[in-house]
């Protein structure tokens, strides 16, 4: 039979039957791990079994019959390992071909191991026949995986392969073990390697040691052995435990194994010596890949004077601390270890990739740096420098009253603060005592003193005199990265005391071993006669308002270096006088708490013969409850410990330590703690007691029924922070509360004050078409509900059609809308909205807007009201046809007053893309003065701002500006008119307006004709009489006169007289004797600068005034036909030969219209000083449109 694998196998049920012969120089186990009566593998011999084993060792050449029966699958019960072994010389191998029986008990997983034998340093190469293998830690997909071991016994460096890769060469040394693991089934090639053997060369490297470090190269013993060979003279010399290189030459290391790197570590030390300016080397240089692929450990050794700073500096990227324990991600480790006086090593630990990129030191450091294999260095690690230690300088600014003592609280290292300048500067390395001065610095001779020194900061408050001064507890926050006590000394006369008032929230108490979240813990002292007495600790937050200490104290706050100060500002006063030692106000918060507090000197003893008093204010409908936490009685000498409660009716309760104390109180209260005269041999008086609140009130239940309400819905909103106002629906906790229209819901309010909730009633009308609303007059409705909270605003939401106009007018009278200046009485106002929110006004009452039209869904509010008591409607609202614009107001001006508008949402903006129509109506016999008061125009992205003033029925425009043009201060306006605003989309600013109109009078056309004929005829009168007089002058010897009585002059429909011309007759005579009337003005003087005594002026003209009393003879005349809005010409060009009358100049003393104010009220009106000429109007012809303003 031949050497290849012969069996016939027949399969029965449960059990495998093969024929093997193992080949020659193999070993063939076949072995199974379940129990022998489950699985085994028998000999057989002919028919019979011989023998069944679980594990089956085969007679290489020898054939057997095999008989496999297991109750599992065979494939997975049975495993087949065949062992070779390679044995080599230091020249060759046997066998040189390495094959495998691939026939060999295919149907199970099998493992073809090769041991290699050969001697010392002696190499093994396995060229691999056949396609290349790939190194690999997956699984292999093909059913052939590689295997290759330092040793059957080690495995910690197996490597695994596939096939198909470039790895062609196996590199083995003695005792190395190859394995091929072969799935059940699959094919194996017979001839897999050729062997060959040789020396063993190892790596080698040529390394530079420089002349101040040293090199190791350790063996790791647990790893392997791997010879170090250095050759400095002829021949190497090879060491298994390692080699240390000190030599500054450069050096050739050989490694006598495979991999070196896995077995042996390398470290290398380096010695920095520094003066107190330089260090030498100054900087940790290496070569990049130094040892590249061996773990490394680099250290330095620097050395430095005392009293000198080292200054490590990081390359560019900076390192970042770690905390023990802590690894860095790329294994790449910065270590710093320094050594300080007495022994102790302080290290501290970075990484790669941070921001801190210098380190200081203070004596002797050692930097380490740890580099993984495969990394490659920094060839500038770090760099080193030095200077003389203590160059920190601070200087101080304190206030007058501040003093600062700086003590140190750290042995160690080596540091002095020193004040002043050299050569008067003083040193000391414990202690400091600063005080004012303009120009004052510290330096302290170490770099980081803030670890070293601590900082007293005290300021002395003296409230003897006239009281505490102002400001007297604000402070500046100095040496911010020390550890800090500021401190306040306070003093009062003897029987006085000092008093506290901290601001909101208050103080809270707290053992004095603990601290406060804020950093900033407070301390309070009092310092009577028997010694000093701590009356707690305190942080911000909580229920102590007030300390009153009697005498002398100290106020007392902690921050640690770092921390930016943030004191408390409290209020110091002088309080009154007390037998007590202390007291302290209490306000109990809302709710359910429980605070504790501690009596002076807690867990030492309260001073004997001493009180202290708290009074505590409790909030309404709370409960309160006192509870004993810690306390030990004392021995009394005389008197006893007594606690003592008193309420605000006087009531005193008197308690021992042992007796219940107060338990669910109502009502403010005030407690002393009275110590007795102590045995101060045994432990003292000590005493903490905890107060607890919980609420007692009731909630106030309501029943809101929206059922027979139509449209109405009501909302209620809690307005405070408070957490203790509960308001709930239907039993549901709610922070908002929404009663829907046309429902019905039961309320309850629980600590809500009226001033927290706010309820707002809502109703909406829905308006489909303009006649499914008809008028309505809006009023507030009867809401009889118990709530208990007032009714804040009622508001009326309307939604109308797109094609429909909402239309306001007041229920009597007109509207007018609160502006700046003319506010609305809150109780009769209402604020008018769109429906997206947008402000049109507030309005009320008793003003000019006859109609206000909104072409938009809107909203009306009013301020709340009684909820059971009805009140008179608030408007009328009715929905009308559509408009053109979205805001129209009718306004009728007040003849009287004046009249202001103002565009919606004044004085902020129009809308965007908004319109806005004022239409004022202007009475007959009346002109409006428009006054552009406030005019604020944007800058526009879109569209344009227009402001248009058209008469009402005309095409003109009597006013059309855009955003960019500018506009008149004043127009007049003789009719109706409108003023139109359209807003463009503003890029900056906004379009507002606010315009003042006043009406002035007309002149009426009448009149106007009726004073000129007048005028003309008195001039035809007086030139008649001048003629008369001066014919009849000569002949006259005696002064003749006739009285004329005083009346009105002829001046139809003049309003600035009490009657018309139609209502007196003034103007009728039956004759005038001229000579009679004017004889008596007649005179031989022919100046008028050279009257007589008693003789009067008589060469100018006076105004006729015609009489007043006598019943004359009535000329009918018809009176001014009333205006109508457009002026006609009393009579028209062609109806008369007259040509029109110029404009006659006010200014002219001739004129008939002219009359001079220095006139005295006579007979011939005199002058009765000589003052400025004054003129006045007589008389005015000129048609309206010629005549200027001031002329009017």
């Amino acid at each position: 039979m031949s050497n290849e694998a012969r069996w016939s196998a027949v399969t029965v049920l449960g059990c495998f039957q093969t024929v093997v012969q193992p080949s020659k120089g193999s070993t063939v186990t076949v072995s199974t791990t379940l129990p022998l009566a489950q699985c085994a593998v028998c000999t057989v011999s002919g028919d019979n079994l011989t023998s069944c084993h679980s594990i089956l060792s085969l007679v290489p050449e020898a054939e057997v019959k095999l008989l496999f029966n297991c109750s599992q699958p065979l494939d997975q019960s049975f495993t087949v390992t065949v062992n070779h072994s390679i044995d080599c010389t230091d020249k060759s191998c046997q066998p040189q071909t390495i094959g495998v029986q691939s026939s060999i008990l295919t149907k199970f997983p099998r493992t073809f191991n090769w041991e290699v034998t050969a001697p010392e340093e002696t190499v093994v190469t396995l060229d691999i026949l056949g396609e290349g293998l790939k190194e690999t830690s997956q699984p292999c997909s093909g059913g052939l995986e590689y295997s290759v071991a330092a040793s059957k016994t080690n495995n910690k460096g197996l490597t695994r392969y596939c096939q198909a890769g470039d790895v062609t060469r196996l590199n083995l040394l003695d005792q190395a073990l190859v394995s091929i693991h072969v799935k059940p089934e699959t094919v194996v090639e017979s001839v897999l390697f050729q062997a060959s053997a040789g020396p063993l060369e190892g790596p080698k490297m040529d390394i530079t040691v420089g002349p101040s470090s040293t090199v190791v190269l350790m063996n790791n013993q647990k790893l392997g052995i791997c010879k170090v060979c250095t050759q400095e003279g002829p021949l190497p010399h090879c060491t298994s435990p390692g080699q240390t290189l000190t030599s500054g030459k450069k050096v050739t290391v050989e490694f006598r194994c495979l991999r070196p790197q896995d077995v042996i570590s390398v470290t290398m030390v380096t010695k920095m010596d520094c003066t107190q300016t330089s260090c030498n080397p100054a900087a940790a240089e290496v070569d990049p890949n130094f040892f590249k692929d061996f773990n490394r450990t680099l250290t330095w050794d620097v050395s430095v004077p005392e009293r000198t700073v080292l200054n490590v500096s990081f390359p560019v990227g900076g390192v970042k601390e770690i905390s023990q324990g802590e690894t860095c991600q790329d294994g790449y480790q910065y270590t710093v270890s320094l050594t300080k006086r007495g022994g102790d090593v302080q290290t501290s630990s970075y990484c790669k990739g941070g921001s801190v990129t210098q380190l200081d030191f203070l004596g002797a450091t050692t930097l380490m740096v740890e580099a993984p294999g495969g990394a490659e260095l920094d060839g500038n690690v770090f760099s080193v420098n030095t200077r003389p230690r203590g160059s920190r300088i601070m200087p101080v600014h304190l206030d007058q009253d501040v003093v600062v003592t700086i003590h140190r609280n750290a042995a160690e290292p080596e540091c002095s603060v020193c004040v002043g300048k050299a050569p008067d500067q003083t040193c000391d390395p414990q202690y400091q005592r600063l005080t004012y001065s303009p120009d004052m610095s510290v330096e302290f001779t170490c770099p980081n003193p803030q670890e070293i020194f601590k900082m007293d900061i005290n300021r002395e408050i003296d409230c003897t005199g006239t009281g505490c001064p102002a400001n007297s507890v604000q402070t500046k926050d100095i040496f911010s990265d020390f550890n800090r006590t500021f401190t306040w000394d306070l003093k009062v006369l003897a029987s006085q005391t000092f008093q506290l008032d901290f601001p909101e929230p208050g103080m809270r108490q707290i053992p004095e071993e603990e601290t406060c979240p804020d950093s900033h813990t407070y301390s309070l002292k009092a310092y009577p006669r028997s010694g000093v007495t701590s009356l707690g600790s305190f942080c911000k937050g909580g229920p102590v308002t007030t300390m009153q200490v009697r005498f002398k104290g100290r106020v007392a706050l902690q921050v640690p270096g770092g921390v930016k100060a943030d004191p408390v500002v409290f209020k110091v006063s002088v309080g009154p006088e007390t037998k007590m030692i202390a007291m302290a106000k209490v306000e109990l918060p809302r709710g359910v708490t429980d605070t504790s507090f501690f009596s002076a000197d807690y867990r030492r003893q309260f001073p004997d013969d001493q009180q202290m008093q708290w009074n505590f204010s409790v909030p309404a409908m709370h409960n309160y409850s006192v509870l004993l936490l810690d306390h030990t009685a004392p021995e009394c000498i005389q008197d006893t410990v007594v606690v003592q409660y008193q309420k605000e009716n006087g009531k005193t309760l008197r308690l021992s330590l042992t007796d219940p104390q107060p338990q669910h109180q109502q009502g403010n209260f005030e407690m002393v703690l009275k110590n007795c005269q102590t045995n101060t041999s045994l432990p003292g008086l000590t005493f903490s007691y905890k107060v607890s609140v919980m609420r007692s009130g009731h909630p106030v239940v309501s029943t809101v029924d929206l059922t027979q309400q139509e449209g109405i819905s009501l909302l209620l909103e809690k307005m405070s922070s408070d957490p203790f106002c509960e308001m709930r629906i239907n039993s549901v906790i709610k922070e908002k509360i929404l009663v829907p229209a046309g429902t019905k819901a039961s309320l309850s309010f629980l600590d809500c004050p009226n001033e927290d909730v706010r309820l707002t009633a809502t109703k909406a009308i829905d308006c489909r078409s303009a006649t499914s609303c008809p008028p309505t007059a809006l009023a507030v409705p009867l809401l009889d509900f118990s709530l208990p909270v007032p009714l804040h605003s009622f508001t009326w939401n309307f939604t109308i059609p797109n094609n429909s106009t909402l239309d306001l007018v007041a229920p009597a009278g007109n509207l007018r809308q609160s502006i700046p200046g003319q506010e609305c009485s809150q109780a009769s106002s209402f604020r008018l909205t769109e429906c997206d929110g947008t402000p049109i006004g507030d309005f009320c009452s008793s003003g000019t807007l006859q109609k206000i039209q909104v072409h938009a869904n809107a909203s009306i509010t009013t301020p709340g009201r009684d909820l059971k008591r009805s009140i008179v409607p608030l408007l009328n609202v009715s929905v009308s046809k559509e408009i053109s614009e979205g805001l129209i107001y009718t306004v009728i001006p007040d003849v009287s007053s004046v009249t202001t508008l103002v565009t919606p949402n004044w004085p902020n903006g129009m809308k965007k893309f908004s319109t806005v129509s004022w239409i004022v109506r202007v009475p007959d016999q009346y002109k409006a003065l428009l006054k552009f008061v406030n005019v604020s125009r944007p800058k526009c992205s879109k569209l344009h701002a227009n402001i248009l003033v058209q008469m009402l029925g005309q095409e003109e425009e009597l006013l059309s500006r855009q955003e960019g043009e500018e506009i008149e201060k004043e127009l007049v306006v003789s009719n109706t008119f409108y003023l139109n605003m359209s807003n463009c989309k503003p890029e900056t600013g906004h379009f507002s307006l606010l315009t003042d109109i006043v009406l002035q009078k007309k002149i009426p056309l009448l009149a106007i004709v009726l004073g000129l004929a007048g005028a003309l005829l008195v001039l035809v009168i007086v030139l008649a009489v001048v003629c008369v007089l001066a014919k009849k002058k000569k002949k006259l010897t005696k002064e003749n006169s006739a009285y004329i009585t005083k009346g009105n002059i002829f001046r139809p429909s003049d309003r600035h007289f009490s009657k018309t011309r139609s209502e007196n007759e003034s103007h009728v005579y039956d004759s005038i004797d001229e000579f009679l009337v004017y004889g008596h003005l007649l005179d031989d003087h022919p100046y008028p600068d050279s009257l007589p005594s008693g003789k009067m002026q008589v060469d100018s003209y006076q105004t006729f005034t015609g009489a007043t009393d006598g019943a004359l003879p009535v000329i009918k005349e018809p009176d001014p036909e009333p205006e109508t809005g457009q002026y006609k010409a009393f009579l028209a060009p062609s109806e008369t030969f007259n040509p029109s009358r110029p404009h006659t100049p006010i200014q002219l003393q001739e004129s008939l219209g002219f009359q001079d104010r220095r006139m005295v009220d006579n007979e011939l009106y005199t002058f009765k000083s000589t003052g400025d000429i004054k003129a006045i109007r007589l008389s005015a012809v000129e048609p309206e449109a010629s005549m200027s303003d001031d002329y009017l």
